[in-house]
Formats: structure tokens, sequence, C-alpha cells
């Protein structure tokens, strides 16, 4: 029986093409699944990599101290040579520009890296004004008491007014006194300011540029309409002049007078230092060290340093770059110390999150209107069209950004194929997100593979937003929702997404990754973590990842997750279950061609008969 029953069945075309289409059917869902699960793990981020990895470093953390170390020299090479290299310039215009912040704590560690190029050897520099009566002589400068000798050394203002810079010529009654300035007590040393008082004030920079370029100071009245009552000689002048901003103010600066800029010496002050090994961290620590010296608080202690990293990894956005700047690092150092009795990682944690708490009142109210669903955001079951992209937002005058979901949603349409923009229609999508938006069609219409004009149209919104939204980092998550709705497969919304997308479909990186996997899990956390929550970003994002200790803890107990991804292709499985292309079985990319097809067909049907020839054609 069961070889008649085999023999019957092999006589039987239609009942033997059912059956082989039927198991067929099981072995690619069989291998999607595969497929789908290969996926889910492998681009999966364990929970050890969603901080800086420091227990390499503990020993450093125990034993570091200021001893035999010379910690400036370690993360400012650049800033010493430069110094040298002015100190030791015979020829030209002695100007250093410096690429830093202006603030007093910047130009007083500036300061101190000058103090070391300053010559041993005691030097007299300026002169000794003797006035009697209406006759003003200069003297050879013999005191080091007199107001306008000096010894050189290294000075600095954030901010000088031309009267505090050149001093002045005071007259009581009928008595001359000239008074002086900033400028003559750096004499015969080195000069420190802020550029961007220069560039407030254009006299004073063409009157200080003289005065350096002719080797002497001239008086000259304050008082434009009256010349000064006395001849008041001319002071002998050496010095070097180092000018220091940020590089908007030195191009500005460049504008203003291009042929010292053309002479000048240029570097920079290091905002960060890249950790490669365990010297790096040394130095860094040794770094802070000198910090918490300078402020006058103790030595922090070993379990301070972890949580230290973390958030330095946050504020420069990466895991092996960590902070050099001077104000960040004190700032860090005395909040921890109001907050304990000594410098260790509780008194740290105390600190950062009073700050937070202090900081995030805008951020709390917004993410309130999504749980009280005023902006609906969807964190269980699926819809076709519609997925969680990931915004930073920044608000003017609010300190620090934070990260929310966006709903962006995608309808389709029979159609010329227009891709309508509906932020940039309406005037609220920058010119980086047209771009990012135009990019993810022409990837879609390449792998698509037409030979005619796509019979679909789309509509692209941001739901619920009204304001302007730029950058290409929703440029993932607007290509997977347009890629749901043509092939009409659901969208996981469990899962959000960042990442932009070049014409290839790789994965790119964007900025903001903390705040954005944080705004989206306090959301999850507030509705309820059901253990299949989590998002989608880019691979090469993975070695920015600093997040707080309540989504470390959620994804290394199951409830929540994180998935790098290099590619489209790795995206689209893990919110459709479906694969984005497949040789020989149901996949997107087959799906969404089968309704072309089928669209294509209807129409064609649909013309009149004497062009209905024209289907010979497009099936030839």
């Amino acid at each position: 029986m069961q070889q008649g029953k085999t023999c019957c069945s092999r006589h039987n075309p239609g009942r033997n093409s059912a059956v082989i289409n039927r198991v067929d059917s099981c072995i690619i869902a069989l291998f999607l699944n595969q497929t789908n699960a290969n996926i889910l793990t492998s681009t999966q981020i364990t929970w050890q990599a969603l901080q800086p990895d420091s227990d390499r470093y503990q020993s450093i953390f125990s034993n570091v101290s200021l001893e035999d170390c010379d910690s400036l020299a370690a993360v400012q090479p650049r800033l010493l040579n430069a110094l040298a290299h002015l100190h030791h310039q015979t020829l030209g215009f002695p100007l250093l520009l410096l690429r830093s912040q202006e603030n007093s704590d910047y130009l007083a560690c500036i300061a101190d890296a000058a103090q070391r190029f300053q010559p041993d050897e005691i030097a007299l520099y300026g002169g000794d004004y003797h006035v009697m009566g209406d006759n003003v002589s200069l003297l050879a400068p013999t005191d080091i008491n007199r107001p306008f000798t000096s010894q050189g050394g290294v000075h600095f203002a954030d901010w000088i007014e031309a009267e505090q810079l050149f001093g002045c010529v005071r007259q009581y009654k009928d008595r001359v006194q000239p008074e002086p300035g900033l400028l003559h007590r750096a004499n015969g040393g080195t000069l420190i300011l802020a550029v961007n008082t220069l560039l407030a004030q254009p006299l004073l920079w063409l009157r200080l540029r003289k005065c350096i370029e002719q080797g002497r100071f001239d008086w000259y009245s304050q008082d434009e309409r009256q010349p000064l009552p006395v001849a008041i000689p001319s002071l002998p002048l050496q010095l070097r002049l180092v000018l220091c901003g940020d590089r908007d103010a030195l191009a500005a600066f460049q504008e203003m007078d291009v042929e010292v800029h053309e002479m000048a010496l240029y570097s920079e002050f290091e905002e960060s230092l890249q950790i490669l090994d365990e010297d790096d961290m040394t130095s860094w620590c040794q770094w802070t060290l000198t910090q918490a010296e300078q402020a006058g608080l103790a030595q922090p202690e070993a379990d301070f340093w972890p949580l230290l990293i973390a958030e330095a990894a946050r504020m420069t956005g990466d895991q092996d770059t960590l902070p050099l700047c001077p104000r960040w690092l004190r700032r860090q150092l005395q909040e921890t110390a109001l907050h304990g009795d000594s410098i260790n990682g509780e008194a740290l944690k105390e600190a950062l999150e009073a700050r937070q708490w202090r900081e995030g009142f805008l951020a709390d109210r917004m993410r309130d209107e999504i749980l009280l669903n005023q902006i609906m955001i969807e964190t269980e079951g699926e819809v076709v069209g519609q997925i969680n992209g990931l915004s930073v937002v920044e608000f003017p005058g609010h300190p620090r950004p934070w990260g929310e979901p966006s709903r962006i949603t995608c309808v389709v349409h029979p159609g010329d194929g227009e891709f309508t923009d509906v932020e940039r229609k309406a005037e609220l999508g920058g010119n980086i997100h047209a771009k990012g938006m135009m990019i993810m069609q022409a990837y879609l219409i390449a792998e698509l593979e037409l030979e005619q004009q796509l019979p679909f149209s789309a509509s692209l919104v941001f739901e619920q937003s009204y304001s302007e939204v730029d950058g290409d980092s929703a440029s993932l998550a607007e290509l997977c929702a347009l890629i749901s709705a043509l092939a009409n497969q659901p969208v996981n919304q469990q899962i959000a997404v960042t990442g932009s997308v070049d014409q290839f479909g790789n994965v790119q990186p964007v900025g903001g990754l903390n705040e954005k996997i944080e705004g989206f899990f306090h959301i999850c956390n507030s509705r309820e973590l059901t253990g299949k929550q989590g998002v989608i970003f880019p691979a090469s994002n993975a070695r920015h990842l600093s997040l707080n200790q309540d989504v470390v803890e959620a994804v290394k107990a199951g409830q929540f997750h994180l998935w790098a991804i290099e590619s489209v292709d790795e995206a689209l499985p893990l919110l459709t279950g479906i694969a984005w292309q497949y040789e020989s079985g149901e996949s997107l990319l087959s799906t969404i061609q089968e309704r072309i097809t089928q669209l294509n067909q209807q129409e064609a049907r649909l013309r009149p008969w004497p062009l209905r020839w024209l289907n010979w054609f497009n099936h030839s």
C-alpha cells in the first residue's frame, strides 16, 4: 500500500507539486528563522560593552601619584613645543596663535606652561621715568620695585581694556605721572591674551602690533582732542605674545590681519587624550590629580576613577578618549567633594545624580507627555509603515541634550514614484535631513532594479513634530518604514532604530547615541519592560557607548537589548522577522517586486483596448 501510494503520488503532478511546495516552504521558513536567530545573536551587544572597560586599569587607580611625573608634558606636547619655538624665535613677529578656550582656567594653565621657558638669570627690562616739573626723562632700569621696570615673566588676561593694557598718563594739578599697564609689567616676557578681546577692540590690536614691531612703547593721550601736556620718552619693549581662541575666533583674526597671521606660529591646547595603553591612562590620571592639587582637594580614592571615566566618555563621546579640559575636571572633583568626606565613587555617583535631577526638569516633562499619551509612541505590537526613530533634543539655554523616541510613519499608494518628505515640504526639514532622504531613496531604487518608474508614491513624516528636524541619523529608520509600507509587512514597535545609510545600504555612525538609547529605555521602563524591547544602532557606534547603570542592569538581566548592525540587511529581519533578500523564498524585496508586477498588470488591464498591445512589449 505504501508503494502504491507513492506510485500514485508520482503520477499525480498537481498533488506532487503541492507536497513539494509545502516541504520547500517549511524548509525556507526554518532557514529564515535560523537566519534571523543568527542575526539576533551575532549583532547583539553584551552588557560588558555598554561602558568603558576600566577593570584592566585597577592597578593604576590604586597607585597613581604625582611623584616624579610631568603631567603637563605628557598630555600637552604640542603646546610645550610651540611655546619653546616662540621663546627661541629671534626673527619675525613673536606671536603664537593657540586654539583653546579663553577662560581663566585655560589661560592660567597656558601661563604655567610658558613659565617653563623663562630664563633663570635675572634681567631687567623697561626703564625708570623721572618726572621733574614739565620734564620727563627715561633712566635705565636699576630697581625692580620701580613701576616701569620689569623682570619679564608670564602674564595673562581673559579680557582687558585699553587703559589696563597700555597704562595712562595721570595729571594731578601741575604734576604729570605715567602709570603702567599690563604691557609694561610683561615687558621682557610673555603676554597671553584672549583673541576675542582684540576682535572686539580692533584699535587695541593695531596699537599692540605697532609696539611689538617697533620694539618700543609710545605714549598717547587718552583724549584724541587734546595732546599730552608733556613729551614722554618711548619705553624700550621686548615681548612675546600668545593669542588664545576657538577656531572661529582665530579665523576672524586671520581676516582682520592676514599679514601677521601668516607670520605667526600655530598650535592647539589638546582637549582630549586617546587612551591606547596603560601609559596613556596613567598620564590622564596624573593630569586629573594635578587639577585636584591646584584646586586644593584631596587625592581621589581608587573607586572614584571608573565612574569618572564613564562620565568622561559620555563627555567626549568615545570610550577610548578622555577629556583634558581643566575646568571640566575640576567641576567633577569639586562637586564630588561637596557630596562626601572624601573623593570616592559613592560621592561622585551622588553628585552626578543630583546634577542630572537639577537639570532634568524639561526632559522629564517631555517624557511625561509620551507616558500620558499626548505624544503617541508605541512600545508594543506591530504596525505597517511605522517605526520608532530616535532623536536628540537640544533646547536653547538648556545645559544638556536628551534623547526621546520619534514616531516615523510612511504611507504608499499607486503613483508616479514620487517620495514626499513632509518635513521638507513643510519647511521643517534641514538640508542634511533632505540629503539623507535622497540617499535612502537611491538605495531602494537601485535594489529594486526597475526598468521603469516605481508605480508607487510614498509619504514620510515625523509625527507630532512641530519644530525643525535636521541630520541624517533617522535615514535608516525612514528606510525601514518605507520598505515596511511597500512590502505591507509590519514593524516591531518594541524596537527603536537610529543610524544613517549610504547608497549601498551600509549603516553609518550617528551622534548622541547614549542619550537616544536612554530616552527610549526610559519610556519602555516606565511602561514595564517586556524583555523584547531594545535599540538597533550602527556597529561603528559601539565604541561611543557609556550608558547609565539602569540600562546596563536591564541589558544584563535580559530585559532590554541592543543590536549593533553594519547594513540594512541586518536591521530588517530584527524589525519585521523577514529577510530583505533571499534567492529562493519569501523576502521583503521579492514581496515588493511582486506588488509592483501586480500593480503594473492591473494598470495594463485598465488601459483602453487600442493601447493593450503595449502589454506584449512589457512581457517580452
